[in-house]
């Protein structure tokens, strides 16, 4: 499914230039022209716009406002991913300035749609072992952006939040079946539950509705703590999923530090915010004229364990001097 916007511009000339959108050449865009950027993910706009949010964000800090002079178009394949070849070639039928993807499944599709336009990734995974870019240093071709390793965070959240809740006998892990990658994280925490001798128990929300029954189930199957995935419709909801699991009473640990600011218990990864203004540092970037090839991929390096005390004394949680001591950032 695809929502597309345009602007309409003020004058004849640049709506004349906004409707010829140009391939990157290596230069700068005109002055008069109005870039446009396609941006595809997996959902949809009611569930899984806080990346593209915080993506926006970003653009605002570097001085481009979507709808004014800047022109993002969606793409949203649904939970259906075998769509982002034929969304890729909608998008650069349009001949955008940039592409943003979001997942492996949207980088390689839009890679094998174009050699030309610029392709800035978003991705979790190793870009080089999916067989996307040449090196982390130089990508090569027309495709650049950064990459995060959550998968290598997963024994570490099961190693903090055991030391949280030393009697803590299994974990629950909140996921989101249609997520692309989700059958091969939870292939990943059992392996790492099982070195720790944890049990883990997955719970699955698909919308905001899911959530309620979702957090209700999990003390009844002897849940004593919680584990968030990271992705975009979750992250999203840090709102309703704290207060759950603050009803519920189950510490929990998460991949993003905004749900530490929402008053969770810890967070032990980073800030998707932060991460997408490093997103929209690159667009602007080939906007203005560098070869995607001379940007090396970016790697999420500031992960950072955030611990939250007042969500402790809410929770019953005993957070030890030699735990504490592990924060970089505690909110008392």
């Amino acid at each position: 499914m695809t929502s597309r916007r345009r602007f309409l511009a003020g004058s004849a000339a640049l709506a004349g230039a906004a409707g010829s959108p140009l391939a990157w050449t290596g230069k700068t865009i005109a002055a008069t022209r109005v870039p446009h950027v396609g941006y595809l993910s997996v959902g949809g706009e009611g569930t899984h716009s806080a990346f593209l949010g915080a993506f926006r964000e970003g653009l605002r800090e570097q001085g481009y406002v979507d709808g004014q002079n800047i022109i993002i178009d969606v793409y949203w394949a649904g939970d259906a991913a075998y769509q982002f070849p034929q969304l890729a070639a909608s998008a650069v039928g349009t001949r955008p300035d940039a592409i943003v993807t979001t997942c492996i499944p949207s980088t390689r599709a839009a890679k094998g749609a174009t050699t030309t336009i610029p392709v800035v990734m978003s991705v979790d995974g190793d870009p080089v072992n999916a067989g996307l870019v040449a090196s982390f240093a130089r990508p090569g071709n027309n495709l650049t952006g950064s990459s995060t390793l959550f998968e290598e965070l997963i024994p570490k959240w099961l190693e903090l939040l055991s030391q949280a809740v030393p009697q803590a006998r299994a974990i629950a892990i909140l996921r989101n079946p249609v997520n692309i990658v989700d059958p091969y994280f939870w292939a990943r925490f059992e392996a790492a539950a099982q070195t720790i001798s944890i049990g883990v128990l997955p719970f699955e929300a698909r919308s905001p509705a899911d959530l309620p029954a979702a957090f209700a189930a999990m003390r009844p199957r002897g849940a004593d703590g919680l584990i968030v995935m990271t992705e975009a419709f979750l992250a999203g909801e840090s709102s309703r999923i704290v207060p759950l699991a603050d009803r519920y009473r189950l510490p929990g640990i998460y991949g993003y530090s905004e749900f530490v600011d929402a008053g969770g218990l810890m967070s032990y990864g980073l800030s998707f915010r932060e991460y997408f203004r490093g997103v929209a540092r690159y667009v602007v970037a080939v906007l203005k004229g560098t070869r995607p090839a001379d940007l090396p991929i970016e790697q999420a390096a500031r992960i950072e364990f955030v611990v939250n005390l007042q969500a402790a004394r809410r929770l019953g949680v005993n957070v030890t001097p030699a735990l504490l001591a592990r924060a970089n950032r505690v909110v008392a």
